[in-house]
């Protein structure tokens, strides 16, 4: 039995922070939800192990790692809370954020707004040097220039430094030299330059991603910096990782140095949950769907993996316009995210309809319901008067709901201006959340290629298992996977990703041309780099994964092309033609051999193996599901049109094989279940919910 057992999952929202403790020795889960506090949310990470450590004596010293995610990075970034901000890049590129890619994302709007910049002109100075596109100088730097550079920006206030040259990802001396001086002659100020945040082809990209990165690394930097020493004030002396928006965790100080990676750290972990359930119960098509207090967020799990992507936007204008954000170039879960969460608030818009979302209560006030203030109808709101939550059980009790409240609000904002009655009301609300979700997930798993009826939607979250039965009606799905402590499923999702790092370098050459071996050197230089970064947690044994961002000549988006492992020397370039040939022809119907393929940028992910995680058993129930009945309540069914008796099940009391059908209510402590008339639930022995739905 080890000293130190414990490791301990924790995601940060915008409303609630979710906790899952696991003991090793055991397989025990112990779980914990509290509110978040957004002034500081390594208060609520302190409250959580206090709240655990009252169940499990001496906690805090038989922790042996805490892993976490968190919103604060995105949050900063859309609600531009980061740190003033200075740009040094080559002359002539001064305006490179604002210029972007020169298009409007709403062609006939003249009046479209764009995302103002993370750094104002007059914060954006120059230098006098020039790097050719193959890498040669031609124009030296000159140090004096950046001493008088780095002098004007102190004037200025500035706390954070972005360093962007033009080219620098063929030859970053020039970037690295002035990273030099600013460290020597500032070491107050935090920097980045993009040769260390991102080495790519395409300028605005670039540009952007380096300047984001800037922009929330001394706030991420006091952040973690506060959360270490809440921690070991308890008495926490293990290590602390972070989630990445790829998918694996890395370091503190990784984090600290690249913030920019982490961005989508909290939404991802519920995704890599749904792989690890996938494979585990042997279910390669999962819709996995998280809905907490503040968003929604789903991903398609086609053939057993999630999808990647290397560019996203934050703080778009409108939302759900791709162009009208700031561009992130970073390996990230290929998400969907919208505004739709138990605190979406409801309105009447200037048209005289419902609209839920996207803004949201948040943690403070908070829905009506939670009586902190809050004024404005939510979605947890409806779903309390709809009777599919219990008042007095909510967080399994410690947050008790007042529904006249929550009555209150509907009736005075949506049913007296609509003139509907409360329960028409509540309703409307809750159906139209789904019908945003329903019509963002089909144009999501369109994207992809993906069949909705083939797909099995996997809830998580707060509210996700509430709205999961719904949503799967719309989507025609015909089942819903609810896994055990489906309410803090993003944490749990901690506990099954790797350790990783990746590495990206662009070099852009003709494949006709390219020497194979050259190349085996530079992704073996990559692989080092990404050792550095994962050795330290955890040994040496890596495993490591290499593809090549391809493209047909005179085209200017890439593909990505996995390489098989083994030395890629010893290919030949026929090999890697007809490795892109079968992924071009696998996204488009078809190829042309005719035309020359180039390498544009190469890929390394460096991790260790997967840690394991295993589930407590469920035992055998001895009673069937009529054992975990609590009670009854009149819930509002769609089917009938009115409130119906369904018959409430305590989750915690379901044993191994039980059957159920609804309508029923399946509670526990972090989410309820809402189950459906013609729907049949089964319990399996990791204590997964199976619920088919006899209508879709």
């Amino acid at each position: 039995m080890s000293s130190h057992p414990y490791r301990l999952g924790c995601d940060i929202g915008g409303t609630f922070t979710d906790f899952v403790l696991v003991n090793d020795d055991t397989g025990e889960l112990h779980v914990h939800k509290c509110l978040t506090t957004p002034a500081d949310p390594s208060e609520a990470v302190e409250q959580g192990v206090l709240a655990l450590a009252a169940r499990i004596p001496d906690l805090p010293g038989r922790l042996r790692e805490v892993v976490h995610g968190t919103t604060l990075v995105i949050n900063a970034i859309i609600e531009r809370k980061g740190s003033r901000t200075g740009l040094i890049t080559t002359r002539g590129f001064r305006d490179t954020l604002e210029l972007g890619r020169e298009k409007r994302y709403d062609t006939y709007d003249i009046f479209a707004e764009m995302a103002p910049p993370l750094v104002e002109r007059p914060f954006r100075l120059e230098l006098d040097e020039r790097i050719a596109a193959d890498g040669r100088v031609l124009q030296p730097l000159d140090a004096q220039q950046v001493r008088d550079v780095l002098a004007q920006m102190r004037s200025m206030g500035v706390e954070s430094l972005a360093v962007c040259l033009i080219n620098s990802f063929e030859n970053p001396a020039h970037e690295l030299q002035v990273k030099a001086i600013l460290e020597r002659e500032a070491p107050e100020l935090a920097v980045s330059i993009s040769y260390d945040v991102l080495p790519q082809i395409r300028e605005y990209e670039r540009t952007s991603t380096t300047v984001a990165n800037a922009y929330v690394k001394p706030l991420t930097a006091r952040y973690l910096a506060r959360l270490k020493q809440r921690l070991e004030a308890l008495g926490f002396g293990g290590q602390i990782y972070m989630m990445l928006s790829s998918g694996g965790i890395t370091s503190v100080e990784a984090a600290r140095q690249s913030p920019v990676r982490v961005i989508e750290s909290g939404p991802t972990a519920a995704v890599i949950s749904a792989e690890h359930f996938g494979r585990m119960l042997g279910m390669q098509e999962l819709f996995a769907y998280d809905m907490g207090g503040t968003t929604a967020k789903s991903c398609l799990i086609q053939k057993g993996r999630a999808g990647k992507v290397t560019t996203f936007e934050v703080g778009r204008v409108h939302r759900f316009k791709k162009g009208s954000g700031i561009p992130i170039q970073v390996p990230v879960v290929d998400l969907m995210e919208i505004g739709a969460g138990g605190g979406s608030i409801a309105r009447v818009n200037k048209l005289g309809l419902l609209q839920v979302g996207p803004d949201s209560a948040s943690a403070l006030p908070g829905p009506a319901s939670y009586g902190r203030g809050g004024t404005e109808p939510t979605v947890s709101d409806a779903d309390l008067v709809l009777g599919y939550l219990d008042p007095d059980y909510f967080l399994g009790g410690e947050l008790k709901l007042q529904r006249e409240l929550a009555e209150k609000a509907i009736r005075e904002r949506i049913a007296q201006p609509l003139g509907l009655d409360l329960t028409q009301a509540a309703w409307g609300i809750h159906d139209v959340i789904n019908e945003t979700m329903a019509a963002a997930a089909k144009t999501h798993i369109a994207e992809k290629g993906g069949n909705p009826r083939q797909v099995t939607v996997a809830a998580f979250g707060g509210a996700g298992p509430v709205h999961a039965c719904s949503l799967a009606r719309k989507l025609k799905a015909s089942r819903v996977l609810v896994p055990p402590v489906a309410g803090v499923g993003s944490a749990l999702g901690f506990f099954t990703a790797p350790v990783a790092y990746e590495v990206v370098r662009t070099r852009k050459m003709n494949l006709k041309d390219a020497r194979l071996d050259e190349v085996e050197a530079l992704f073996r230089e990559m692989e080092a780099s990404g050792r550095e970064v994962v050795a330290p947690l955890g040994g040496v044994d890596v495993a490591v994964e290499r593809s090549i961002d391809m493209r047909l000549a005179g085209q200017g988006c890439e593909l990505s092309v996995a390489l098989p492992a083994g030395d890629l020397g010893r290919m030949s370039r026929e090999d890697v033609r007809k490795l892109f040939d079968d992924a071009y022809v696998a996204l488009y119907g078809r190829t042309y051999p005719e035309v020359p393929a180039e390498l544009v940028t190469f890929n390394t992910v460096v991790r260790l193996p997967m840690r394991p995680l295993q589930l407590p058993l469920v035992a055998p129930s001895r009673h069937g599901a009529e054992g975990a009945v609590k009670g009854a309540r009149k819930a509002y069914s769609p089917q009938a049109g009115d409130y119906v008796r369904h018959v409430v099940y305590d989750r915690y009391k379901l044993g191994a094989g039980d059957t159920l059908r609804g309508p029923a209510i399946i509670e526990e402590r972090e989410s309820t279940t809402i189950v459906g008339e013609g729907a049949q639930v089964t319990v399996n022995g990791q204590g997964f919910l199976f619920i088919e739905l006899e209508a879709a």
